[in-house]
């Protein structure tokens, strides 16, 4: 079991903030007055038993009573698993994808259309915990917003439906779905007009629908005390962190755009990037914040689609195949020897360089101004994988990564590249909004040291 991390002073106003992640539970202890780090845990996520073991074990770790002030998110269980229905694939499907990638889902299908039986087989054999149902601008088109909603009321899976479509047709929808029991959060339409993505309400609906039906509902835990404790997904946490160190880059250096960073975890490899789109660098211009999320691509769960991902972007994977399969078969793997990190090592920078080509790649699908990553003015690598591995294994990661000419490299040129060695990403974003400054002080120790 990793050992605690701690950073002794005075005893301070203590904050616990936690992430149970489906392969490890992180804790960081941070004094609220100053923003200090003061210690970190991780032990392993006990979803065979109840998750609240792991946490209570980062507790006892962390010397921190149930007293204090706990703020969480988490991942456990894969995280949320949320499929798209829109009504045209290249608009309002993929408006509803982006709002999902924004609100830290693993989108797992888009579809597009009326849902005749086929599209309703493809829909259930994904397995979603929630679905985004989109279609047509306010006032626009009515009639496949009205019959998908008809199509899912009845469909399986029956699970909760986030309505986002047609404001002059919200009401009439949601009743097609909820006079057939189905839980429906109506919500203000994720593509009001053309060219007009409003991803507030959508993404708000979505962690209503994450704490309430989903994490409760995963088997987790007993009892409810889990579904109150967690106040939102991982990647929502973090992506609020990373659209902080993106303001505090910024303020930093005039010149640098944001920042980019590559959290790889057991089960997916998720790329943020808090960058300000080209031509716009005044001090008051809008962050773009974005993510995306490789379900495919991970060091546990995922390890052997890692693999086949590598070898489709004709990246080496000697050697890795048998380890590989043993990480999927023991997700609470942990390396013990010298070959066992240089295979970690290996996973983690196949994970990194190919999220961050699909990262590059999927940018000329957003339309908002210029939005390369190229211009970063810093690149976190985040995740146990790097967290545990010495300056050297860092550097041959890095190294890797500089010299990838599938895209990677077009990241990292002339950014400073660091490892969130004391995981504050998610932390910073738990308390950015009730201690701004604490989370403010986290990452600029981050960016400044």
């Amino acid at each position: 079991m990793p050992g605690v991390r701690r950073y002794p002073r005075a005893v301070p106003d203590v904050a616990l903030c936690l992430d149970v992640g489906s392969t490890f539970t992180k804790g960081a202890t941070v004094d609220l007055g100053t923003g200090e780090l003061l210690a970190t845990a991780e032990h392993r996520t006990t979803s065979d038993t109840d998750v609240l073991d792991g946490v209570a074990a980062v507790r006892a770790e962390l010397g921190v009573t149930e007293h204090a002030p706990t703020f969480a998110c988490s991942s456990a269980g894969g995280g949320l698993r949320l499929a798209v229905v829109g009504y045209e694939r290249e608009i309002s499907a993929e408006a509803g994808r982006r709002v999902a990638l924004s609100a830290g889902a693993r989108v797992v299908h888009v579809g597009a259309g009326r849902l005749d039986r086929a599209a309703r087989a493809e829909l259930a054999a994904a397995r979603p915990d929630v679905i985004l149902l989109t279609g047509g601008t306010d006032g626009g088109e009515q009639s496949v917003l009205l019959h998908n909603a008809a199509a899912l009321a009845t469909a399986r899976p029956r699970v909760p439906v986030v309505l986002a479509g047609n404001a002059a047709v919200r009401d009439e929808a949601a009743g097609l779905l909820v006079v057939r029991g189905r839980v429906v959060l109506p919500t203000a339409n994720v593509l009001p007009d053309i060219g007009a993505i409003d991803p507030g309400p959508a993404r708000a609906a979505i962690r209503q629908v994450f704490l309430q039906h989903v994490i409760g509902g995963k088997g987790l835990s007993r009892g409810q005390r889990f579904a109150r404790l967690v106040s939102t997904v991982t990647p929502d946490a973090v992506l609020e962190g990373v659209g902080l160190l993106g303001e505090i880059v910024r303020a930093a250096d005039a010149g640098a755009r944001g920042v980019v960073v590559v959290d790889v975890g057991g089960a997916t490899t998720d790329v943020y990037s808090a960058l300000t789109p080209e031509g716009v660098r005044s001090a008051v211009a809008p962050l773009w914040d974005r993510r995306t999320v490789e379900g495919d691509l991970g060091m546990r769960w995922s390890a052997p689609s890692l693999l086949a991902a590598a070898e489709v972007e004709r990246l080496d994977v000697r050697g890795l195949v048998d380890p590989a399969a043993r990480r999927a078969d023991a997700v609470d793997f942990l390396p013990r020897t010298a070959d066992e990190r240089d295979v970690d090592a290996r996973l983690g920078a196949l994970a990194a360089i190919i999220a961050l080509r699909r990262h590059v790649r999927a940018e000329s699908a957003y339309d908002e101004g210029s939005v390369s990553a190229q211009g970063a003015g810093l690149v976190v690598l985040s995740g146990g994988v790097f967290r545990h591995l010495d300056a050297a294994g860092r550097a041959g990661v890095v190294q890797a990564l500089r010299g990838d000419r599938g895209g990677a490299r077009a990241v990292l040129d002339r950014a400073i590249v660091v490892v969130d060695d004391g995981y504050v990403l998610a932390p910073a974003g738990l308390l950015r909004v009730a201690h701004t400054a604490a989370a403010r002080c986290l990452l600029q120790n981050l960016f400044t040291n």
